[in-house]
Formats: structure tokens, C-alpha cells, sequence
């Protein structure tokens, strides 16, 4: 891709940006609606949990294809796909006429959203390829996902209020034809100079894993332990599956040479940690707000706004932050703050208190908005070009992931405590645990945050990325443009402290 003026990019950036909006707004809005949509579908928590994860299952699923794909087609072409497919997908969930018929719509939402974001994260390190510029436009990417947060809530509150639940799916018409206009104009096309073959048996691997896993967790409650026990032998012997068959491959799905980084792979848990806290804390907060406290779906969503508020502040700072002195100061600061939000709220009842539920918010939107610039610069910071799409994919994948389960542990957890009793009566007592398993996500994060970002990591980032050129034939996985795209990275932000910096100095050593 030829190098763009700098308002060009800064176009690129904001059409990119558009589909983090309609996808993040998706999941923010729906939290707020899941009562509403509770009781005109009739629903139980277990089908709330599907609504959610049904969607965030096949994202979650189908990331790696559509990141290889990208790289291998064009990125272009398979993100205006994306976008046709989310905004259809948002249409039909508008229209369903009940529960079964919702889940199948979200899967089709998904299929179009598995396209947008990994695709769109690798058109804009294609188009940003200087790592301080990179970093910033990650920050703004990051920003995007703190505006969604602010906006979502309150908007989705007030159109379920007025309008209906359905009316929250309506919002993502105008955006996405707007992205759709604007992409075809602004966009330029970009491959990887090296296509990459499809990887059928890993791609079945990987949706037998994730379907197989939430099934079993998401059903347990409410199945024998026979049946949850077979769900999850299907899951084992997928992963086994995968770990046995992708390294033998010459371009597998899930390239698993990128995971002897221990920055990369301590990337890959604190995103699953980061997000499975995430779409635990706005189920119970959701459920807990509107189905306990009464409140309407809008004063729901204005609750929630200091999460929201800190969120927007937190993400550009992080994102330079990571840009001038590495990962290690952000992550450990969402670490802390998510895991004191999680201890405030399982130990000290945060909901028995107007002012402790505000503080326990604001932690947990102080943290959140620190993590996420982090695990995508180090997600794709240093890698190939040539990969990125598959680097930025294995990132997105974490995090759905990690929404997906969380979704699934904590509903699950609650849905036990609750049982048959009472159920304002019993739901404080009955989340306890999932708040218990927040504080632990952010307990993950904090040590994976000071393990992975020290020097002992650093070498093992230059060991693998010494190795992913060897084993390449000495720049085979994108060749010279690689090997240049890393020592620009060593040279302009290798100041010893960060993860970038390590990274493209291994690159440049390796190429030479």
C-alpha cells in the first residue's frame, strides 16, 4: 500500500474507528436491554446468557478466518463484506419474533462483526507505520471503545424507554452505511505480499472449542452433570486437537510460534482476563440495577455513566503512555483498579451504598480504559506486516473470548445462586462469587502485567522473533518489508523500556 497523505490516514483512521463504534455500541446497548428484552421474550437468565454469547461465540470463532482472510483477498474487500453482513444482521434482530430466532440473527450480526475489527486494526498498522503514530492511533481506537461505554448505556436506555428494545439494533443502520459510503471512497486495498492458505481443520478445531466450552458452562446449571461432562470431553480433546495439529502446518490458523513472546502471550490472558471481568461487570450490574433497585432501563444506563465517563478519559492516555514507556505502567494500573472494583463490590457490599456503588464504577472504568491500548500494541507491535491481520485477529479473538466466557462463568455462578428463591431477595448474596471472579481477572492482570513486561520477557520476545525469521527462512513471512517495518520499529521507539522497542530490535538483528 502506497504511503498516504496524513489527512488520508487520518480518514482511514476515522472510517476504521466507525465499525469499533457499531460493534462496541452493540454490546453496551444490549447489556441495558437485556430486562426489557427478558420479559417480552420470556427468558431466562441462561436464554439472556445466549443472546449475549451467541454473539460473542462466533466473533470469537471466526476471528483468525477473517484476519488470514483479509491479508490473503484484501482487507478492503472483506471489511465492506463485514460491514453489509453487520448491518444486515442488525435488521433482522430488530424484526425477531422471539428468542430462537434473536440467537440465529446475533450469529449472523457476528459473522459481519468477525470481519471489522482484526480487519480494520490491520488496515490501520498498514497505514500508520511509524510505531509513535501507530501508538496514537491506537490510543483513539481505544477512545472509541470509551465513547461506546459513555454513549451506549445512556442512549440504549433511553431508546429501550421510549422506543423499545428493538429500536437499540436501529442505531447501527446510519453508522455502518456511513462506514460503508466512506470505505469505498477513502480506503485504499492492501494484502499481505504472501497469501496465506485456509486452514479448515483448524478453523473446525476452534469453533468446537469455544461452542463446546460455553455450552457446557452456560448449560450446567440446568443439565445433568453427564451431559455438561461430554460438552466439555469435546472441548479437551479440540484444544488437544489444536496443539497437536497447528504447529505442523506451514501457515496454520492459529500460529503458534507468536506465543513463545511472553509479552504476546501474557497479551493473549490479559485480554481474555480483561474482557471476561467486563461482560461479567455489566450482566450483574445490568440485572442488579433494573431488576433489583427498579430501575428503568435509561437511570440504569446513567448509573453506570462514571464506568462510562472513566473509561473515554483513561484509553487516549493509556494509549500514549504506551507509546512513550511501554505497556507496564498501564497494565499494572488496570490491574489494580479492576481488581479493587471487583473486592469492593464481593466484600464490602458496594450495592448497599449509593456512594460505594459510584466508587466501585469508577474503578472499574479507570482500569478498563488502561488495558486495552496495551494488549493490541503488543499484539501487533514488532510482528510481520505481513501477519498482521492474523497478529491483530489473535487480540481480538482474546477478547471475545474472554467476553464470551465471562458472560458464561458468571451467569452460570448466578444462576445457581439464585435457584428457585426469591429473586431480589437472593441476588445480591447469589453474585457475590461473580464478583469474587472480577476481582480475580484483575488480579491476572496485575501479575501478568509486571511478569510479562521485565526484562526476562523482553528476551524472550527477541528469542521468538528470532525464531519466527528463521523458521520463515530468514524473512519468508513477509521478507524485506518485514524486516524493514522492524528496525523502523527499533530505531524510532526502542528507548530500552518498551515492548515495541524489544521487538523491532529483534527484528533487525534477526534480518540481517
Amino acid at each position: 500500500m502506497s504511503e498516504l497523505s496524513p489527512r488520508r490516514r487520518m480518514l482511514v483512521l476515522a472510517i476504521c474507528c466507525m465499525s469499533l463504534l457499531i460493534v462496541s455500541l452493540d454490546v453496551t446497548v444490549l447489556n441495558v436491554a437485556l430486562p426489557a428484552m427478558e420479559k417480552d421474550l420470556g427468558a431466562s437468565v441462561a436464554g439472556m446468557q445466549w443472546a449475549l454469547d451467541a454473539y460473542t461465540l462466533v466473533l470469537a470463532s471466526l476471528l483468525m478466518l477473517a484476519g488470514s482472510t483479509a491479508d490473503r483477498i484484501g482487507r478492503r474487500k472483506v471489511f465492506l463484506t463485514g460491514l453489509v453482513l453487520f448491518t444486515l444482521g442488525s435488521v433482522l434482530c430488530s424484526l425477531a419474533p422471539n428468542l430462537d430466532s434473536l440467537i440465529v440473527f446475533r450469529m449472523i450480526q457476528a459473522v459481519g462483526g468477525s470481519m471489522l475489527n482484526p480487519v480494520a486494526m490491520s488496515i490501520i498498522t498498514n497505514t500508520f507505520t511509524d510505531p509513535r503514530e501507530r501508538a496514537r492511533a491506537i490510543g483513539v481506537w481505544g477512545a472509541v471503545v470509551g465513547i461506546s461505554m459513555a454513549a451506549g448505556p445512556i442512549v440504549g436506555g433511553a431508546l429501550v424507554d421510549s422506543v423499545g428494545w428493538r429500536s437499540i439494533f436501529w442505531i447501527n443502520l446510519p453508522v455502518g452505511l456511513a462506514a460503508l459510503l466512506l470505505t469505498l471512497r477513502y480506503v485504499p486495498e492492501s494484502r499481505a505480499p504472501k497469501a496465506r492458505r485456509p486452514d479448515p481443520v483448524g478453523q473446525v478445531l476452534v469453533i468446537a472449542l469455544l461452542g463446546s466450552l460455553t455450552y457446557a458452562i452456560i448449560e450446567a446449571p440446568d443439565s445433568p452433570v453427564s451431559h455438561t461432562l461430554a460438552f466439555g470431553a469435546v472441548a479437551l480433546a479440540a484444544l488437544l486437537g489444536l496443539l497437536y495439529y497447528e504447529p505442523r502446518r506451514t501457515e496454520p490458523l492459529i500460529d503458534l510460534r507468536f506465543f513463545r513472546s511472553v509479552p504476546f502471550s501474557g497479551a493473549t490472558v490479559v485480554a481474555v482476563s480483561a474482557f471476561a471481568a467486563l461482560s461479567g461487570f455489566l450482566f450483574l450490574s445490568t440485572l442488579y440495577l433494573q431488576n433489583v433497585r427498579g430501575l428503568s432501563a435509561l437511570h440504569a444506563g446513567l448509573w453506570m455513566l462514571p464506568m462510562a465517563v472513566m473509561c473515554f478519559v483513561c484509553a487516549p492516555i493509556s494509549g500514549r503512555l504506551v507509546g512513550s514507556r511501554g505497556p507496564r505502567v498501564p497494565l499494572l494500573t488496570a490491574g489494580v483498579a479492576i481488581t479493587a472494583s471487583g473486592v469492593l463490590f464481593a466484600g464490602f457490599d458496594a450495592e448497599s451504598s449509593n456512594v460505594t456503588l459510584v466508587i466501585g464504577y469508577f474503578l472499574f472504568g479507570l482500569g478498563f480504559g488502561f488495558v486495552n491500548a496495551p494488549i493490541t500494541n503488543t499484539a501487533v507491535s514488532g510482528m510481520p506486516r505481513a501477519q498482521a491481520g492474523v497478529a491483530a485477529a489473535v487480540a481480538s479473538t482474546s477478547r471475545q473470548t474472554g467476553g464470551t466466557l465471562g458472560v458464561a462463568v458468571i451467569g452460570a455462578v448466578l444462576a445457581s445462586g439464585i435457584g428457585a428463591g426469591p429473586y431480589k431477595e437472593v441476588f445480591v448474596s447469589a453474585s457475590r462469587p461473580g464478583w469474587w471472579i472480577i476481582a480475580g481477572c484483575g488480579l491476572a492482570v496485575l501479575v501478568l502485567g509486571a511478569v510479562t513486561t521485565g526484562g526476562w520477557a523482553r528476551k524472550t520476545a527477541e528469542r521468538a522473533a528470532g525464531r519466527l525469521e528463521d523458521e520463515a527462512g530468514g524473512g519468508g513471512v513477509g521478507g524485506s518489508e518485514s524486516a524493514g517495518d522492524s528496525r523502523a520499529d527499533g530505531d524510532r521507539d526502542g528507548r530500552g523500556g518498551g515492548e515495541t522497542g524489544a521487538r523491532g530490535a529483534a527484528g533487525a538483528r534477526t534480518a540481517k
